[in-house]
């Protein structure tokens, strides 16, 4: 199949990747060109812009920072919808409130497309190996023409509901997992003075109950950051979560309550970005806490 795919950050970089990795044609665009050259050299075509990248494809993912960077690739003269797209089926995969969905739902529709909203759960790796979650949104039938591509690159993606609920329900589990990076900063604080070593602790908690799953999966990582050891690249740093966490917050505000631990998570996640915190990775952040510790 031919798919476009916009926005080349590190998932979007890894999902064109995989794409390409099991046999689909792929033409990649981004803001930032020099990011679509190492998926040149793999096969990619480069798009000049979002409206030739649509114009060249059947099926487009955009996977993009929030909703301004959703307007400036869909509209304007040089924007997805500025050509025909009669026929072609958008699958939007950045993680934005559902209204943002919604909006852009309306105006694919309106311009002869169709939408089927779909943010993943996972990181790089997952991505490059097909394992992400999907969480989708949008007409049974969109969502069943567009499963074969979904299934390439998640070992589960389920329909939600209509277009807005896959970017509840992403928001939903990201909140879980942006606190505990905070949670656990905090219980480690409480027993680091009893010396022992970071890896070996961090395999214990990993054994308790209130372990989830990414504290086994990156607890090697994690016991690096916590002895100041590089814990490898960055795949969610501290700023894409402070950028969820506002949306999260936005979400519960505009559905009339508020989330008084993600607010506070927040607030420590925007004191860790003003101490230089903001590109490190997620398993760094336990290591900031408590903020007075030399960084």
């Amino acid at each position: 199949m031919k798919i476009g795919v916009a926005g080349l950050g590190r998932m979007g970089g890894a999902i064109a990747r995989r794409l390409i990795d099991v046999g689909h044609e792929v033409a990649v665009w981004n803001r930032s060109a020099e990011k679509a050259a190492p998926l040149a050299e793999l096969g990619a075509a480069i798009a000049a812009s979002p409206k030739d990248l649509a114009q060249r494809s059947e099926l487009i993912i955009t996977l993009l920072t929030d909703a301004d960077a959703i307007e400036q690739v869909y509209g304007g003269e040089a924007g997805m919808l500025a050509g025909p797209v009669a026929g072609k089926l958008f699958v939007e995969m950045s993680t934005v409130q559902p209204s943002a969905e919604q909006a852009l739902a309306q105006r694919v529709t309106a311009c002869g497309g169709s939408l089927l909203e779909c943010p993943v759960g996972g990181t790089v790796g997952p991505a490059l190996s097909g394992k992400l979650l999907g969480f989708a949104g949008g007409a049974q039938a969109d969502f069943d023409r567009a499963r074969p591509v979904l299934e390439q690159l998640c070992r589960r993606v389920e329909l939600m509901g209509p277009i807005g609920a896959g970017a509840s329900m992403k928001l939903a589990v990201n909140l879980p997992l942006a606190v505990f990076w905070q949670s656990f900063g905090e219980a480690y604080a409480l027993c680091r003075h009893l010396g022992r070593d970071p890896a070996w602790m961090v395999e214990l908690f990993a054994e308790t109950s209130g372990a989830p799953n990414v504290l086994r999966a990156r607890g090697g990582a994690v016991a690096n950051a916590l002895q100041a050891k590089d814990p490898g690249s960055a795949t969610f740093d501290c700023d894409s979560i402070r950028k969820d966490l506002r949306t999260m917050v936005a979400e519960a505000e505009a559905l009339g309550f508020a989330l008084p631990v993600a607010q506070q998570t927040l607030k420590v996640f925007d004191q860790a970005s003003e101490a230089g915190w903001g590109g490190r990775d997620c398993t760094e952040l336990p290591a900031y806490w408590p903020p007075t510790r030399s960084t």
